[in-house]
């Protein structure tokens, strides 16, 4: 007769699950049920695709439509045809982007948060009801314009693109670099040192519409392939005063906008962190070396259990900082610091995913690889992790230490 411990079947393996302390449970059921459509979206539509459009640094414009579809456009927006929502709520429709890939969640993040939210922020009533209903239906898909080729960090102070009023139009010269869904975008938002008072404005460009106004595709990226960033170009472009945002009047009005993007950003670097984990941890049960798998070796589980709990960390402080934003108590200190721990604890997780996977880590047919370049974006986007740090120290000691 066999032996019963011989005829016992293994205990299936636990499936990878990177929200190990079931933060999603927390959710109202609307939220939830809008997670998991988004969820079945990036399972069906995206991760199909995504690393043929990576490897060819191309974007799949084919899934617009099914995108459309989600009812997303203007989440945590209220009125104007937007979705509404909770910040949270936008935080992790970008987080569960990121988790099948880090473009899309950008694409979306840059449309969504920081065009949209310009206007939004910074629009007037009229304003707000002409742009936001189109770009909360994905008829107009915008960019934001304002980091430049020679001035990233220090646009507050050397922004170099100007803006001269003739009249009832503006003249706007300079170039915009690093803006991501620039070289096929409807509408730019671009920012601009007003040269009468020497502060910075914004303002409603339409691409195609505009004289002077050239885009050039930045080319051979080793991160965010799929995103296309652009080089932009301005030679006396002109824009009507009815497309200044009417309540930005200095720089202080585009730090509010990064405020509830920047963070933002840490849901996606979140997310990025997910996606290599799962796939890394996916590797491991599987990938078999000396007769067993490699997720049984203890060196391998140090690294997993060093991963999740990276991912655990950031995901919780994430989700007091919407509770933050949701009570008004946000400030640009808070923001940094989310921008800063959840964009290095990503790159800290995504190189012990690829370092798990060996020489396999560092093909995109194995995802971790994808992730493990894409956070090096994340990472210096949206503000440097020194720049973040710098925000943070003046907000903890009272001093400033910026130039």
């Amino acid at each position: 007769m066999a032996s019963p411990v011989k005829d016992k079947k293994p205990a299936p393996l636990p499936a990878p699950n990177s929200d190990f302390y079931q933060l999603l449970e927390t959710l109202p059921a609307e939220e939830l049920e809008v997670l998991k459509q988004v969820r079945t979206f990036m399972e069906t539509k995206i991760a199909p695709i995504i690393t043929k459009y990576w490897v060819e640094d191309a974007f799949p414009f084919e899934i617009l439509p099914t995108l459309k579809e989600l009812n997303i456009g203007g989440v945590a927006m209220q009125g104007y045809g937007c979705r509404g929502g909770s910040a949270q709520l936008f935080g992790l429709i970008a987080m569960e982007m990121a988790r099948f890939d880090s473009s899309i969640a950008t694409f979306f993040g840059v449309h969504n948060g920081l065009a949209m939210g310009s206007i939004y922020l910074g629009g007037s009533e009229e304003q707000k009801q002409k742009w936001l209903p189109p770009m909360a239906r994905w008829e107009k898909i915008g960019c934001f314009g304002l980091t430049e080729p020679l001035v990233g960090s220090g646009t507050s102070g050397g922004m170099l693109t100007t803006a001269r009023r003739d009249g009832d139009t503006w003249i706007l010269n300079g170039q915009k670099k690093w803006i991501g869904n620039s070289p096929w975008c409807d509408i730019s938002i671009i920012w601009a040192r007003d040269l009468a008072d020497s502060q910075v404005k914004a303002f409603i460009v339409e691409n195609k519409a505009t004289r002077g106004f050239k885009v050039e595709k930045i080319q051979n990226k080793i991160a965010l392939k799929v995103v296309q960033n652009g080089l932009i170009t301005m030679e006396d472009c002109r824009i009507p005063e009815a497309n200044r945002l009417q309540q930005d009047q200095s720089f202080r009005d585009t730090a509010r906008v990064l405020k509830m993007t920047r963070f933002m950003v840490g849901w996606e670097a979140t997310g990025c962190a997910m996606g290599a984990y799962e796939n890394a941890l996916k590797y491991c049960q599987e990938r078999q070396q000396f007769g067993k798998p490699i997720a049984s070796f203890q060196m391998v589980q140090d690294l997993l259990s060093k991963m999740i709990a990276n991912i655990t960390a950031s995901q919780c402080l994430l989700v007091r900082m919407s509770q933050l934003q949701a009570e008004g108590k946000m400030t640009d200190a808070h923001a940094s610091l989310a921008k800063a721990f959840t964009t290095a604890k990503c790159r800290e997780t995504v190189a012990w995913a690829r370092e798990l996977l060996g020489g396999n880590g560092i093909a995109a047919d194995y995802n971790v690889g994808r992730f493990f370049a894409d956070a090096e974006a994340l990472y210096s986007y949206e503000g440097t992790f020194q720049i973040q740090n710098l925000i943070l120290g003046k907000a903890i000691t009272g001093f400033s230490a910026f130039v």
